[in-house]
């Protein structure tokens, strides 16, 4: 029986499921090990890379008996880019791990025991869907691309699956077209992003061209922004997202926290009374304030200050719906606590990361609520990363 492992042995091992994170979950002999790029029901041969304690992270070295769900990842640099890392599953498997992700983090970190059916919302495009992106440069290599796994080094990307036709084209043209001689940086990143109409807006800090606004109009509502603030990247599932987030919705106030460029502020603000934006970065509310003026509802206030210490220093006890959309670094530190003294009598939690999810949810059920729904949205085809809608209510 071996116990005494050591960095750059090798292991013969089953993987038995996907994890948060998205990796591969197998055991050896008193170790449980994680596998990036695997698929369930994988054998392989993987080299210990780290190891802590009876928990090792390992690479695979040989894959000795594919699972039924593993297929060839169609794009040259998947492995070694550190952008994808589900390519190595037919479609249905990657979904289907995504909800075991949920899952996992519903029960291991909230310890919530939720018995219902998450539906999970496909992509309808598993590839040419995205439309936002970083790019990395090295200057001195003439590299444009993404990193590469576990690494800053850039790898030239000639073309990415993932990217909206109008954003790889974008790619190609400034690979050829860049004046590497203009930049001072040895590395250097450019932020990208597609409207819906075609146009495309670049950004990039030793770049001297203006920035341009692009925009995105679903539902009736056009939402104006640019590569230098947050847009949702998948496009063609923002429709069903705002609608899952905002069913039923009604009533005389509604807090929008993290509002960004007012995504769901705009529809809030067809079904209530008055409806409050929140959100810390200036350039987004800018956006936010102009989407609203354009769509012409005087019924919105958007507040330029962080979250926490928004709910810290108003009094809304009235506030009859409230939605958070964190970014993937979660919400702030009092932001749960503050939302619970509201009493609001409906929350919409719109997460993309399960782990942060679940926590918060266990301080909502322990506070006089309960899930009404849990959606799943493949926003991110191709990744682990999962978009998770929940509905609650207080009892």
């Amino acid at each position: 029986m071996k116990t005494d492992y050591k960095i750059g042995d090798q292991l013969d091992v089953e993987i038995q499921k996907i994890v948060p994170k998205g990796l591969g979950l197998a055991f050896a002999e008193k170790l449980t090990v994680f596998v990036p790029l695997s698929a369930a029901g994988d054998k392989v041969r993987v080299r210990l890379n780290q190891l802590k304690g009876k928990i090792a992270f390992a690479e695979i070295e040989e894959i000795l008996v594919p699972s039924p769900q593993r297929i060839e990842p169609p794009c040259q640099y998947f492995g070694r880019c550190g952008g994808c890392d589900f390519q190595q599953m037919n479609y249905d498997e990657q979904l289907a791990a995504k909800l075991a992700i949920i899952q996992d983090s519903l029960h291991r970190i909230g310890k919530i025991n939720y018995e219902r059916e998450i539906p999970m919302i496909a992509s309808p495009k598993e590839f040419e869907y995205r439309s936002r992106a970083q790019w990395h440069l090295d200057t001195r290599q003439k590299r444009i691309g993404y990193f590469r796994r576990n690494s800053h080094d850039v790898i030239d990307i000639e073309h990415c699956p993932i990217l909206t036709p109008e954003l790889d084209a974008t790619l190609q043209s400034l690979r050829t077209n860049l004046e590497w001689g203009t930049f001072w940086s040895d590395r250097a990143s450019i932020e990208a992003a597609h409207g819906s109409h075609g146009d495309v807006s670049l950004f990039s800090p030793e770049i001297m061209e203006p920035t341009e606004d692009i925009s995105f109009t679903v539902n009736g509502e056009k939402y104006f922004y640019s590569a230098l603030r947050f847009f949702q990247g998948n496009q063609f599932l923002i429709e069903q997202l705002i609608e899952t987030a905002l069913a039923g919705a009604l009533g005389e106030t509604a807090l929008d926290l993290y509002c960004g460029v007012g995504l769901f502020t705009l529809p809030l603000a067809r079904k209530f009374r008055q409806v409050i934006g929140v959100e810390g970065n200036e350039r987004a509310i800018d956006f936010a304030e102009k989407n609203a003026a354009n769509a012409k509802v005087s019924n919105v206030r958007f507040v330029r200050d962080s979250v926490d210490d928004f709910l810290s220093g108003h009094n809304l006890e009235n506030t009859d719906f409230v939605l958070l959309d964190p970014p993937r670094s979660g919400t702030e530190k009092w932001t749960i606590t503050n939302i619970i003294k509201l009493k609001p009598k409906q929350i919409s939690y719109v997460s993309c990361e399960p782990s942060i999810l679940a926590r918060d949810l266990r301080t909502l059920l322990d506070s006089g609520y309960e899930i009404e729904s849990l959606t799943a949205f493949d926003l991110f085809p191709q990744t682990h990363h999962v978009e998770t809608v929940a509905r609650l209510r207080r009892i």
